[in-house]
């Protein structure tokens, strides 16, 4: 028997005790007991027709009461429930979709709204508290607007900000000040993250249509498929006798009451960072400290002067300073990401600023390039030297020959080594925390931390000794739960070999009797894969005809122009061999914002491409079966990667990782293919 037969059987045996269906919605943030029940009458053939439609698809029930803020059909076929945040790039990026949902199926379509700030993003929840208040005091359409007004600058969230714009529309700001200042939709908010979590909607964006789950900044077909077939399910159900309008609440009288139970204990099993596991992190006489050095706690900050998440963190560490005084001292260490191509440079200044004038200057001008961290170039470094009073001489010299560049990678050895590769990464007394979090998410370990180094003062530990003291015996690699090996430590995925074949007709680079084949998987709409370039080029340099770069094609979904560039690159490699496609792929990096089919097309021309032909392989979507062949081989290998990856003889390197992360990988090829 069809699960689908099963559920009409099921909904009929129902309808044989009574002819009614409960049609259940939930106020946002109630619990089980506070449902609230709408009774409508069905006829057996609407029970029916609305059981099958409901069950041969997975679905989440995703309760709506009306109360939350949507835009669309009152009565829609579809309803599209959005989980969001507002300083959420990728959110931000689906706007244009969801519209173009609207346009497309108008009066067929509703998007009703969730909140989902997260945790890291510090702006995030006073702005959801802010539009919660608009959406209170003026409705819909003004939600709407202020929603747009946040997304259009989300960079700038701002309580200053926040208020301006809520005074644009008209809302009483004595009320909106209040609501702000009380947090009064703040429980409102996070019965929603809690809905989410319930549900699996734990990143953002993620959106549930008709109760069926889609994850992220999806491309518009990717809807559409799911949208056309929910619409063809519910005119079924009209046809039947279901009231348009009951249409949600009948599919998610079937849907299940939250995610998966399998899914839940694969993420349960899925290997995460021991939250309490203590490293072994030094601190060296180098380093520039704030707060005394007999403190309670110590924090070990890795950092980048170019991070737009380590200046973001800045105010919380502040904050801290602040809380904590001289039972907290902060320890800085370099971690410029190797994409930020002012970060180095920032940091070899703060560097010599701090070797000629102290911890006291260090600080002076490390506020100084947070402060103005897009405008790093020379001529700036060298300016705010000079304020702080520094010898320009030896400081140009510093710059010049790269003076500290060599202590600079010493500290990124150890943040790698430690599995720290993010920036900002903390150390508070060994315990690591990491990203940008907010001040409760500090708090906790620092309070944890804190009473444990006042039992160990007074059990007869020296204050002076105590960080060398908690850290004597803390590890040196990064310790996880979970996962399947004994103690959920496995062996890092660098570790683990992947069989994946070489295609004998993919683009390559490099010697092609190379001991070491790098099979680059790739998107030419990801920024991330754009920074690594200079690094993959750093590596030809270095390893000559020791080593060959194999292009693999890996377009993310979320990419909307990343699938029809693979296959135009493609066309173009068929049509004019391997010097041209690495031409044109170097001509698709450089303009990855805004890869539509003309400039597809019109950078083909550029490299003697046919650009007719080039046309109608996307259109055709001509070498898609290729572009699928190398996305299939990495499902086959059993790994799990985003971009860029790169398999260095089947070992795994993720991420625009420093050239020092691939020197590492590519010895220990070399070494084994001796």
């Amino acid at each position: 028997m069809s699960r689908a037969s099963a559920a009409i059987g099921a909904a009929l045996a129902f309808v044989a005790g009574a002819l009614t269906m409960y049609l259940v919605t939930r106020p946002s943030g109630s619990t089980d007991s506070q449902e609230r029940v709408a009774e409508v009458e069905l006829s057996p053939e609407a029970v029916g027709a609305a059981a099958k439609e409901a069950g041969d698809v997975t679905r989440i029930r995703v309760p709506v009461t009306g109360k939350e803020p949507w835009k669309g059909s009152k009565d829609a076929l579809v309803t599209i429930v959005e989980f969001s945040d507002f300083q959420c790039p990728f959110c931000n990026r689906v706007n244009g979709t969801l519209k173009q949902i609207l346009d497309t199926y108008k009066g067929k379509v509703k998007i009703v709204w969730k909140n989902n700030p997260l945790p890291f993003h510090q702006n995030a929840m006073p702005a959801h508290m802010a539009a919660m208040e608009v959406h209170a005091q003026k409705g819909n359409e003004a939600f709407w607007q202020y929603h747009d007004k946040l997304f259009a600058n989300q960079r700038q969230l701002t309580r200053e900000n926040l208020e301006k714009w809520a005074q644009e529309l008209g809302v009483d700001m004595t009320k909106f000040r209040q609501a702000l200042d009380q947090q009064t939709h703040k429980a409102a908010i996070q019965a929603d993250l809690a809905l989410g979590r319930k549900v699996g909607a734990r990143g953002t964006p993620n959106f549930f249509i008709n109760g069926r789950q889609l994850v992220g900044a999806q491309p518009f077909d990717n809807f559409k498929k799911i949208i056309d077939d929910e619409i063809a399910r519910a005119e079924k159900m009209v046809a039947a006798g279901v009231p348009r309008g009951q249409i949600y609440g009948a599919l998610m009288k079937n849907a299940k009451a939250e995610a998966a139970q399998p899914q839940q204990r694969q993420q349960q099993q899925r290997r995460r960072p021991d939250p309490n596991a203590v490293y072994k992190v030094p601190v060296d006489a180098d380093d520039p400290v704030k707060g005394p050095a007999d403190a309670l706690v110590t924090i070990v900050e890795f950092s980048d002067f170019q991070c737009p998440f380590c200046a973001r963190v800045e105010g919380t560490l502040k904050q801290i300073v602040d809380t904590y005084g001289n039972k907290v001292r902060i320890v800085w260490k370099d971690n410029p990401l190797p994409f930020h191509q002012n970060a180095m440079p920032a940091a070899i200044a703060a560097y010599e600023v701090r070797r000629q004038k102290g911890d006291e200057a260090f600080w002076k001008y490390h506020d100084k390039l947070f402060a103005n961290q897009r405008q790093l170039t020379r001529e700036n470094l060298e300016k705010w030297a000079q304020e702080l009073g520094v010898n320009m001489a030896k400081f140009r010299q510093a710059l010049d020959q790269q003076t500290h560049k060599q202590a600079i990678l010493k500290d990124q050895n150890l943040a790698r080594s430690l599995g720290a590769t993010g920036t900002p990464s903390f150390f508070i007394n060994g315990r690591n925390l990491r990203g940008a979090q907010p001040f409760e998410s500090f708090k906790r370990l620092i309070d944890e931390e804190l009473a444990k180094a006042e039992k160990m003062v007074a059990n007869g530990t020296p204050r002076a000794r105590l960080y060398e003291t908690i850290i004597a015996k803390g590890a040196t690699s990064p310790k996880f739960i979970g996962g399947d090996a004994p103690g959920g430590n496995r062996p890092p995925a660098a570790a683990q070999k992947y069989e994946i074949a070489v295609p004998a007709d993919a683009p390559r680079k490099g010697a092609r009797n190379a001991k070491v084949i790098i099979q680059e998987f790739s998107d030419f709409q990801c920024p991330f894969c754009n920074r690594v370039l200079p690094t993959v080029q750093q590596i030809l340099q270095e390893y000559g005809d020791k080593v060959q770069i194999v292009w693999r094609n890996y377009p993310l979904p979320f990419h909307q122009n990343a699938r029809p560039a693979a296959i135009a690159a493609w066309e173009v490699y068929k049509q004019k061999g391997n010097d041209a496609f690495w031409k044109y792929h170097d001509l698709l990096f450089q303009n990855q914002r805004s890869l539509d089919t003309e400039t597809l097309v019109r950078l083909a021309q550029q490299v003697g491409a046919n650009g007719a032909q080039v046309r109608r392989a996307i259109e055709e979507k001509r070498h898609d079966a290729i572009v699928q062949r190398d996305m299939d081989a990495v499902r086959k290998a059993g790994a799990r990667i985003g971009t860029p990856s790169f398999f260095i003889n089947g070992r795994l390197v993720q991420g625009a990782q420093p050239f020092e992360a691939f020197k590492a990988a590519i010895e220990q090829a070399l070494k084994e293919a001796r």
